[in-house]
Order: structure tokens, then C-alpha cells, then sequence
């Protein structure tokens, strides 16, 4: 067999290892709502077997996002000349590498020193299933250098990283041969340069060389990990903790539901989910003014809780809600720039993945944080429908009659598809079902409606539809797990108590803290995703909001409310060029549409920051 068949051969055995992974996944947790529901018991170590599992489908995942070449990275857009293009290219391919090699060699030396090899799961050894950290970053590292543009010698190139990540890491690559060759450790040191004098003095030039990377293409699980790598180099401290932290993480209370919502949402886009809610939506408020406008607010909302990412939501329905807008006269403008502002507004409502990711980070109840969420939610939705419903009378676009067999009709069309929330909603909030049990329900409730009920997903396609999941997933979990390492050294430096002791002294108005916050952070969402900001920003912000007697919940929710605003805020806006892809208009334009939008949604944003019981007050009446 030539080498093009053994690649073809190992993607199928990869992409068939993440649906039987995502499918455990679902399976196990939902085996233990039946036994407990109906038998009073439960699945022998069920719990720690799907946290696990989330750490075998993170780097399944993550590898073939790099296969894929979709690893989350800033868009700044930055005109290069073509030469100097590839050859930036070429530099982001060899740090790529060497960072992922890095990344590596600390997972190895982490689960060698970390794991009992008597320490199992059921039969298997934890350590054998921690294995999947190093050969998850290593095939990521060959697939950068695969991926290096012009070439062999481009590649060759790019190999270097495997080198200079060794270096890099030297310290675990040592501790991992003084495990498994004692004899020669002492022999393998010598060859190399103090591994000291790399952290001392080189720090500082490879984190300045990671920020440029960041805007220039690097993925942003390398810019966060590499700068998280070398401060625990400069500070001597030991490299595995890195690979601690992302073990950690992924093996968490909560963290299971991401992948399992992702999941439910790609179904949902994949099927015709979103023609039958546009039409229900349709079929119900078109009948007053404004009332396509709300539809199109209703359905992006919809999506969004479950994907946790605007983009799906544009990219799933923009296409359909922006025919029907403008079929219904209110103009490409308009259209474009509402769907590009309401893609992220569902970011609230649950089963939101940043709101989930936020409360495992700031260790704040995911419970009270969905609570917290609702309100504001609605507020954020009701300004989108006010302007709206304003526009329309304006321009005196015509109302389309309510007719109640339409209406009907299209409620039975899409009646599995609206008691999904309800399910999940009822399941989690009415202590039924944990928040991963309730995704686990989600996953195979979307399953049985979309393949069996409706039949818009046949069997032999529901592989591609995963595939597709998995750069989200993937993406997703790189950045947590090794923003997480950075996160840590954050709080281990003590940096969030020496940023506490430096406001207290400069700023003595809550009011005055509240607006430096929101002003902090729309800037902060301009050139960071959401995932990244909540694993690097949250831990500074947290004893700001103690010292000036912020309840978590709401702090949590001005932090998201704000983050949200990022995916319209140049010049990494996520919706900004993802609208600009879907609606076949250029960057500019999509800034000057989306403007009113985006200044109506910070005026929302400011209302909910200034008014805490919007984000508070369901807490005192459901407690």
C-alpha cells in the first residue's frame, strides 16, 4: 500500500474512533438516567468513564481539526505580499510544530510520573488512556508540517519544530527517559544546552514571537499554551503542570456537555430543522410589524443555545433568513446586518457552551448562571425586535395575514424540533438530569428526530455530520485545556490579587469599576474569542468583582453580555466575516450594517451591567 492509502486509511480509522467516541459519550450517561430512574441505581463508574471519554474525543477531535486545517486563529485579515505570505506561513508552521511537540513531550512526562500503572478504569489502565494527550499533539505537530506551504523544502523547514519543540521542553523529555531508561538519562542530559538557560533567557523573545504569530494565522491553542509554556519555563517551575492542567480540565465536572450540545446543535443544522422553524416562526409573527424580523431573532436565538457558536447559526439558516427578509422587503442592509448582530444573541439562554465553560471556570452553579442568563437574554432579544419592528413601520413593509391552518400546520412540522428545549429545560431545572445527562438526552433525542421521525439525516450520512462537529469540538477543547495552564500560572503568580490591590487603590466607585470593566473588555473581545477570553480573563476579573461586591452571577453575565459583542467588534469580530462569507459582501460593508445593531446591543449591555436585578433577581424567586 503507498503512503496516500495509509493516510486515507488512518483519517477513516480517526473518524471512526470520534463517532464511536461521541457516541459513548451520549450513551453512558443517559444508561445512567435509566438506571436510576427506573431500577434506583447506576452504572458502575459511569462518571469518571465519561470524563474520560471527553479526553480521548478532545484530541480525536483536535487532531482532525488540524487534518482539516480549522483550528481556531484570529482574523485580522493582514495584507501580505504573496512571497512574504508563504513564508509567514512557513513561520507559523515551524512554531506550530515546535509547540505541539512541547505540548507532547510534557503530556508524556505527565502521564509516566502522574499515573499509577495499577490505577484503572474498569480494566484499562488510566495511564493507557492518557496516552491519547502525547499521540494527540504529536499527530498534530506532523500534520503542521504537512501543512507548510511551497513544498519539500517548505517542510523541511517546518520539521525544525520537532527539534526546537524538544528544546523547548527539555525538561519532560528528560524526566519521560529518566522513567523509561535510567541508565541513559544522565547520557541523554548531556547532549543538550542547560535547559535553565533556555527559560531565562529565552523566554521573552518566543512569547514576543508567539503575539506576533497570533495575528498573523497561529492557532490560538498555540499562542495560549506556548506563552503559558515558557512563563512556567522562566519561572523554573515544572513543564507538566501544563498537561496537569489540560488533564484536569478535561476530565471535569461539566465539561462533557460541550462536545454532547455541539453535537444536538450540528444535527439540528444539518437536517431541515431550520427550514420548519423558520417557517413555524414565520407563520406565527409575520402577521404584525416587524413580526419576519422577530422570526429571523427567534430561530438565530434557537440555534445558538445549542451550538454554542455564532458561526454555525449564519452559517446554517443566515442563508435561508436572508432570502426570506429580503423576499419580505426589508432590504439586503438591513438583512445582512441583523442576522450578522442576532447570530451570537442565544448566548445566554441554556444550553449555552460559554455560559457552561464560565461557570466551570469561575467555579460559579451553572444552574444559577443559566437563571442568571434568561433576563438579560430577553432583554438583548427584545431590543434586536424593537428596532426591528421600528424599521418596519418606517418603511411601511407590508404584514402578511395570519392564517391559522398555516400556522397549524407548520407548529406539527416542527413540533419535535421546539420540545427539545423544553425537554432539556424541564430535565435539568426540574432535577431530573444533570447538566451532562441532560446533553446526553439532547444528543439522542436530535438522534431519533432527525434520522427516524423526519428522516432528513440518513444513517451513511450521519459520519459526515459529525466530522463537521469536530473542528468546533476540537477547536474548542485545545484552547480550554491549554488555556488552562496559563490560567493557572495567572493565579499562581498572583497576579489577580496584585491587579485587586492596584484597583482598590485607584478606583473607589462601583459604578466607575463598571464601566472601566465594560470598556475592558468589548476591547478585549476585539481581539479575543470567547472561549480563550473566559479561561485567561476570568480569573483577574473575579476578585475585582469581590472587592466591589458584585454578586458572581451577575459579573459572570456582564462578562458574557460583553464578550458577546465581540463577534461583531472589528477586527476579530468572528460574525463580521462569516456574514461577509455567507451574504457575498465584502468586510466593509458588513461593519457599516451591523453598526446600528451592535450600538443598540451595548446600549442593552450597559442596562443589564448597571441594573444587577436583572441578572439576580430569578435567583431569590426559584430559591
Amino acid at each position: 500500500m503507498n503512503i496516500a492509502g495509509i493516510r486515507k486509511n488512518a483519517r477513516g480509522v480517526e473518524s471512526l474512533l470520534a463517532f464511536c467516541t461521541i457516541f459513548l459519550l451520549a450513551l453512558f450517561p443517559l444508561m445512567e438516567v435509566v438506571a436510576r430512574k427506573f431500577f434506583h441505581t447506576g452504572v458502575r463508574n459511569s462518571t469518571e468513564l465519561t470524563h474520560h471519554l471527553v479526553l480521548v474525543l478532545a484530541f480525536i477531535a483536535a487532531a482532525i481539526t488540524s487534518r482539516e486545517n480549522r483550528h481556531l486563529s484570529l482574523t485580522l485579515n493582514l495584507k501580505f505580499k504573496p512571497g512574504t505570505f508563504s513564508r509567514v506561513r512557513v513561520f507559523n508552521a515551524v512554531v506550530s510544530t515546535a509547540f505541539a511537540t512541547a505540548f507532547a513531550w510534557c503530556a508524556f512526562s505527565f502521564l509516566l510520573n502522574a499515573f499509577d500503572p495499577a490505577d484503572t478504569l474498569w480494566v484499562i489502565p488510566k495511564r493507557w488512556i492518557a496516552m491519547v494527550m502525547p499521540v494527540g499533539y504529536g499527530i498534530m505537530a506532523y500534520r503542521f508540517v504537512r501543512q507548510a506551504p511551497g513544498g519539500k523544502w517548505s517542510r523541511a523547514i517546518a520539521s525544525s519544530g520537532f527539534l526546537f519543540g524538544t528544546l523547548l521542553a527539555w525538561e519532560a523529555a528528560a524526566n519521560s527517559a529518566s522513567v523509561l531508561l535510567p541508565a541513559a538519562a544522565n547520557a541523554f542530559q548531556a547532549l543538550m544546552p542547560a535547559y535553565g538557560w533556555i527559560g531565562a533567557h529565552l523566554s521573552t523573545p518566543i512569547i514576543l514571537l508567539l503575539l506576533f504569530g497570533a495575528v498573523s494565522g497561529l492557532p490560538i491553542f498555540i499562542v495560549l499554551g506556548g506563552i503559558g509554556l515558557m512563563l512556567f519555563a522562566h519561572a523554573a517551575q515544572p513543564l507538566e503542570v501544563v498537561a496537569n492542567e489540560a488533564y484536569s480540565l478535561l476530565t471535569s465536572h461539566s465539561i462533557p456537555a460541550i462536545p454532547l450540545f455541539t453535537f444536538t446543535g450540528f444535527l439540528l443544522s444539518e437536517s431541515k430543522a431550520g427550514e420548519r422553524i423558520v417557517r413555524l416562526f414565520k407563520a406565527f409573527f409575520s402577521w404584525f410589524p416587524g413580526g419576519l424580523a422577530l422570526m429571523a431573532i427567534l430561530v438565530c436565538t434557537f440555534f445558538t443555545t445549542f451550538t454554542g457558536a455564532s458561526g454555525v447559526t449564519i452559517l446554517a439558516v443566515g442563508g435561508l433568513l436572508s432570502y426570506v427578509l429580503v423576499k419580505g422587503q426589508y432590504g439586503k442592509k438591513f438583512s445582512s446586518g441583523l442576522l450578522t448582530a442576532v447570530g451570537s444573541i442565544g448566548l445566554l439562554f441554556p444550553p449555552s457552551l460559554p455560559v457552561i465553560i464560565y461557570g466551570v471556570t469561575a467555579q460559579v452553579s451553572i444552574k444559577d448562571m443559566f437563571l442568571g442568563g434568561i433576563v438579560p437574554g430577553i432583554i438583548l432579544v427584545l431590543a434586536m425586535a424593537l428596532f426591528g419592528i421600528l424599521f418596519a413601520r418606517k418603511k411601511n413593509i407590508p404584514r402578511e395575514p395570519f392564517v391559522i391552518r398555516e400556522a397549524l400546520s407548520s407548529a406539527r412540522a416542527a413540533f419535535w424540533e421546539i420540545l427539545l428545549p423544553v425537554i432539556i429545560v424541564w430535565g435539568y431545572f426540574g432535577g431530573i438530569t444533570t447538566l451532562v445527562e441532560s446533553g446526553a438526552v439532547a444528543v439522542i433525542y436530535a438522534l431519533i428526530v432527525e434520522m427516524f421521525i423526519h428522516r432528513d439525516i440518513k444513517v451513511r450520512a450521519l459520519p459526515g455530520v459529525m466530522i463537521k462537529c469536530m473542528p468546533i469540538i476540537g477547536g474548542v477543547l485545545a484552547i480550554l485545556a491549554l488555556a488552562k495552564g496559563l490560567s493557572y500560572y495567572i493565579v499562581d503568580a498572583e497576579i489577580p490579587m496584585q491587579l485587586t490591590a492596584w484597583v482598590q487603590g485607584a478606583i473607589h466607585s462601583k459604578y466607575v469599576f463598571l464601566l472601566l470593566l465594560n470598556i475592558a473588555l468589548l476591547i478585549t473581545g476585539c481581539f479575543m474569542d470567547i472561549f480563550s477570553a473566559i479561561m485567561v480573563i476570568v480569573p483577574l476579573i473575579i476578585p475585582l468583582g469581590d472587592l466591589f461586591g458584585i454578586h458572581p452571577v451577575h459579573l459572570g453575565i456582564i462578562f458574557l453580555a460583553n464578550m458577546e459583542l465581540g463577534y461583531l467588534t472589528p477586527p476579530v469580530g468572528m460574525n463580521l466575516y462569516l456574514a461577509s462569507y455567507s451574504f457575498n459582501e465584502p468586510i466593509a460593508k458588513i461593519y457599516r450594517d451591523v453598526f446600528p445593531f451592535l450600538i443598540i446591543q451595548l446600549v442593552a449591555v450597559l442596562l443589564i451591567t448597571y441594573v444587577p436585578f436583572f441578572a439576580i433577581g430569578l435567583l431569590g424567586l426559584v430559591k
